[in-house]
């Protein structure tokens, strides 16, 4: 069984496991490196399909799971081995060494750990001497227990490639709550990203809207992007099939803008300026949607940095088969590089206002927050949201202990940020197409 509870006594006995007398009540999990473990020093060794398989002494291979009280751990490595190995096991500040032999999979016992309170716990593997071409070919860890009614939570299974969701991290959202009986034509909000919060794979996604989204993502060690895609309404993850009378079309784009398309979470058409933009400045999106008339609608985005003081137009996409103004208003976080799921990421965001078809400015300031399949499943903890100051704030990764509890509502306060002062009818790459 995987990151269940597993009582060891006639439970166990079922179950195929050893059983005497002192091992009533004592629990046991199986963590599943597959979809826990990561590496985070060194370079990584070549995978092994549903686990880890490392071959040099510098490879720390670091694998977590989550316990909800203080409680007293064994700890088990299930591997196999060609030849013989000697590794290194970090735990609760406590490091072990074990011998590892057997060309079969086996549990080698690494140690005893107390924890001192609840929240993530974190186990290092790294190898020190072996006379085989690897270290070991790990697949779990065995975690067993005799705290009372304790609770361990991880990535517990690969059903719907949940190991690779999972090394990701939880996604989280915020969904605005819109005035009432209103319909609104823009939407405009503010994004600072903290110093340090910003590692690679993170995306940023500040307005979001029923059919895409506009954000920031970090893209690799020198490359940063401004995004913004639409999704056409022909639903396949495969943009090529979709119908030439369902494909989002750019109508206009900026400088230095590329336009493409996107699949693999549904597709449509997709724009992106590389910029370098910096943890600790504060960018400022603005949206529009319109319909043109004729059964379309139109979905504009233009991004402002600090750096040159003025909207710069991303793109304009006209999507068929649509016939409204923006609905779904909300933003997100999330973390698209599987291998940097165990770094913490932070966004804060802010002063997010609606603009009405009669041309009144409306403050946002209530929030839903949410988490996606991972964060529902209890799967990965390792995320927050709420208030920040004046902002609304959303935090994942990085295995920290202070989980926020999903379907929570947020009000940031009311400040002395005016409206935006913006306009509308002079930004640059006016609507192609409507006017």
């Amino acid at each position: 069984m995987r990151c269940w509870l597993v009582v060891l006594g006639v439970a166990a006995g079922l179950a195929g496991m050893p059983v005497d007398g002192a091992d009533q009540g004592i629990s046991q999990w199986t963590v599943p490196m597959g979809g826990n473990a990561f590496s985070t020093g060194g370079e990584a060794g070549p995978g092994v399909r549903g686990g880890w398989r490392w071959d040099r002494p510098e490879t720390v291979i670091s694998c977590f799971f989550r316990v909800d009280r203080p409680a007293d751990l064994q700890i088990a490595l299930r591997a196999l081995v060609q030849g013989e190995s000697r590794i290194r096991a970090t735990a609760a500040g406590k490091t072990f060494t074990a011998d590892l032999k057997g060309a079969e999979p086996a549990a080698f016992p690494l140690g005893s750990i107390r924890v001192e309170r609840a929240g993530y716990v974190r186990v290092d593997l790294q190898g020190i001497a072996k006379t085989g071409s690897v270290f070991a070919e790990a697949s779990d860890l065995e975690i067993t227990s005799a705290t009372p009614e304790l609770m361990l939570s991880c990535v517990k299974d690969n059903e719907a490639n949940r190991f690779y969701w999972g090394r990701r991290g939880p996604s989280v959202h915020l969904s605005f709550r819109m005035p009432e009986a209103r319909t609104m034509e823009w939407f405009y909000s503010e994004l600072t990203v903290p110093d340090g919060k910003d590692p690679i794979g993170s995306f940023f996604m500040a307005n979001g809207f029923g059919e895409g989204y506009f954000g920031i993502q970090v893209n690799g060690p020198t490359e940063r992007r401004i995004l913004f895609s639409v999704w056409s309404p022909f639903r396949t993850d495969n943009p090529r099939d979709i119908p030439e009378d369902q494909r989002v079309v750019a109508l206009a784009k900026g400088e230095g803008i590329r336009i493409g398309e996107f699949g693999n979470e549904g597709s449509g058409g997709q724009s992106f300026l590389v910029y370098p933009w910096r943890s600790g400045d504060t960018y400022r999106f603005l949206n529009r949607a319109k319909p043109d008339g004729k059964g379309n609608t139109i979905y504009t985005a233009w991004f402002h940095s600090p750096a040159t003081e003025e909207w710069q137009l991303i793109a304009s996409f006209r999507r068929p088969k649509t016939d409204k103004h923006l609905t779904g208003i909300h933003s997100f976080l999330e973390n698209f590089s599987d291998r940097n799921g165990w770094i913490e990421r932070q966004g804060h965001y802010g002063n997010q206002w609606a603009r009405d078809i009669d041309g009144k400015w409306h403050p946002i300031r209530e929030a839903r927050f949410t988490g996606d399949d991972i964060a529902r499943r209890g799967y990965r903890l390792d995320y927050a949201g709420g208030v920040v100051g004046n902002d609304f704030f959303l935090r994942n990764g990085g295995f920290f202990a202070d989980t926020v509890k999903l379907d929570s509502r947020f009000t940031r306060p009311s400040d002395e940020r005016p409206e935006p002062e913006i306009a509308v009818d002079k930004l640059d790459g006016v609507f192609a197409g409507l006017e």
